[in-house]
C-alpha cells in the first residue's frame, strides 16, 4: 500500500498484455479500477507502460482500500475479458481468534488506529470492537493462523509501541439452533443455550521427527484428540506422521509441547480440512450467581470437568475477600459441575463483650449472620483484571 497512491498490486502476466490507463478487473471480487502506472523491478521500482506475457511487475491501482484486492486474484482486462480466472485462488477466511486489549485502557483510540494502519497492508487481519468485564474496551480479531496472530502482535508492538494483553486464542465453531440454519460462533457468549449440532474444525497435521521421539509425538497427538492417518519413514532416523487433529487443540501450546517432547528436533505443519461434528459444550463461570462472560469457554465434553475445576480453584485464589461468600461456579446449561466458595472477612463482634450472659453474645452474632445474608443478597463481586489474566495463564502454568 502506498500512502499517496492507493493499493500496489505486484502481478505475473500470464496471457496477452496490459498498458497504462487501462481499464482492469479483478475477476473474484469484482473491483474494477484503471491502471495508473505499470512497470517492472530493477530491482526498485521503474515503470514500463506496458506488460507482456511472461514478464513480472507491478501495477498501480488508486483503490485507497487494501480489502477490495486480494492476493492470488486474476486480474483481466474489461476491454478483452478472459474467460476463466487462473485456477488455485482461494478467498482468505480468519481461523483462528483473539482478542486484543490495551494494557491500559486510555490506549484505547491508539489501539485502533494501529490495526486500521496494519490493515492497509494485510488484507487477511479482521477485527471488530469487543468489550470485556475484566480488560475493559478492545478488539476481537481474526487471523489465518498461529504464525499470523504471532506477527500481528509483534508488529503492533513494535512498530506502534502499544502494551498488549492478548487472550487465549479459539476458533470459529458451526452451530445449529433448533428450528434454525448453521451459523459460525466465534466466542463462546455467541453460543445459544440450546443447540441440535456444533462443528469444529479439523487440520491435517504433517509431522517429521526423529525415530526416537515418534512414541511421544503419537502420545501427544492422542491426547490431543488426534486420529493417526499414517506413518512414513523417509530415511532410516526420521519419520514422517500425519494425524487429523482438531485446530482447537493447537491454538494454545501444541507447538511448545512437540519442541519439548522431541528436544527441538520435529518440524510441524498443517492444512485445514473442513468442519466435523464434535461433543462440544459452553462451560460457563458464575461468582456470585453471575455469568462472566470474558471467563465462557467452548470445550469438549470429556475436559470440561476438569478445565472448569482447574478454572475455580485459581479464581478462589484471586478474587479478593467480601463481608459475605462469594460462591464460584462453573457451570454447562443450568447443570453446575464445579463449585468453590470465597470465605467471607469476618469481624470479632465478641470483642467488647467480657464475659456476661451467652444470650448477649448469641444475639450478637445473629445479627451478624443476618446481615451478612442480606448483603449476600444486594452485593456485586467485582472480577479483578489480575484474576481474569491469572485464568488465561492456566494453560501455560500446567504445562
Amino acid at each position: 500500500y502506498d500512502q499517496y497512491r492507493g493499493v500496489v498490486a505486484f502481478v505475473r502476466v500470464v496471457d496477452g498484455h496490459f498498458s497504462t490507463r487501462e481499464p482492469l478487473r479483478a475477476m473474484a471480487l469484482g473491483t474494477r479500477f484503471e491502471a495508473e502506472e505499470l512497470g517492472f523491478f530493477s530491482p526498485t521500482r521503474r515503470a514500463s507502460g506496458r506488460l507482456e506475457a511472461g514478464e513480472v511487475g507491478y501495477v498501480i491501482t488508486g483503490l485507497k482500500d487494501v480489502s477490495r484486492l486480494r492476493v492470488g486474484d486474476t486480474l483481466t482486462s474489461e476491454t478483452r475479458p478472459a474467460a476463466a480466472p487462473v485456477p488455485g485462488y482461494k478467498d482468505v477466511k480468519p481461523m483462528v481468534f483473539a482478542g486484543l486489549f490495551p494494557t491500559e485502557s486510555d490506549d484505547y483510540p491508539e489501539l485502533r488506529d494501529a490495526l486500521e494502519k496494519l490493515k492497509l497492508n494485510d488484507a487477511a487481519l479482521f477485527y471488530e470492537p469487543e468489550t470485556s468485564q475484566a480488560l475493559g474496551f478492545g478488539f476481537r480479531c481474526g487471523f489465518l493462523g498461529l504464525l499470523h496472530m504471532e506477527i500481528v502482535r509483534e508488529r503492533l508492538e513494535r512498530e506502534f509501541d502499544l502494551d498488549l494483553l492478548v487472550t487465549a486464542p479459539n476458533v470459529a465453531y458451526r452451530v445449529k439452533p433448533p428450528n434454525e440454519d448453521w451459523r459460525e460462533v466465534h466466542t463462546p457468549s455467541d453460543m445459544a443455550d440450546e443447540i441440535e449440532e456444533v462443528e469444529e474444525p479439523y487440520i491435517k497435521a504433517s509431522i517429521i521427527v526423529p525415530k526416537e521421539h515418534v512414541g511421544a509425538v503419537m502420545e501427544l497427538n492422542n491426547d490431543r484428540r488426534g486420529r493417526f492417518d499414517h506413518l512414513e519413514y523417509l530415511s532410516e532416523e526420521r519419520v514422517h506422521l500425519t494425524y487429523e487433529l482438531p485446530l482447537a487443540e493447537i491454538v494454545l501450546d501444541y507447538y511448545d509441547q512437540l519442541k519439548s517432547r522431541t528436544r527441538g528436533y520435529a518440524s510441524f505443519d498443517y492444512d485445514v480440512i473442513g468442519f466435523r461434528p464434535g461433543k462440544l459444550v459452553r462451560v460457563d463461570v458464575l461468582v456470585a450467581g453471575e455469568t462472566v462472560d470474558a471467563l465462557s469457554l467452548i470445550i469438549h465434553r470429556d475436559s470440561a470437568y476438569d478445565r472448569g475445576r482447574a478454572l475455580v480453584e485459581r479464581l478462589r485464589e484471586e478474587i479478593p475477600r467480601q463481608h459475605f461468600d462469594v460462591a464460584i461456579q462453573a457451570a454447562i446449561g443450568a447443570r453446575v459441575i464445579a463449585r468453590e466458595t470465597v470465605k467471607a472477612r469476618r469481624k470479632d463482634v465478641l470483642a467488647k463483650c467480657y464475659g456476661g450472659d451467652i444470650t448477649r453474645k448469641r444475639k450478637l452474632l445473629e445479627r451478624q449472620k443476618a446481615g451478612k445474608k442480606r448483603m449476600k443478597q444486594v452485593g456485586m463481586v467485582e472480577v479483578p483484571q489480575e484474576a481474569f489474566l491469572a485464568v488465561l495463564n492456566l494453560d501455560a502454568e500446567k504445562k
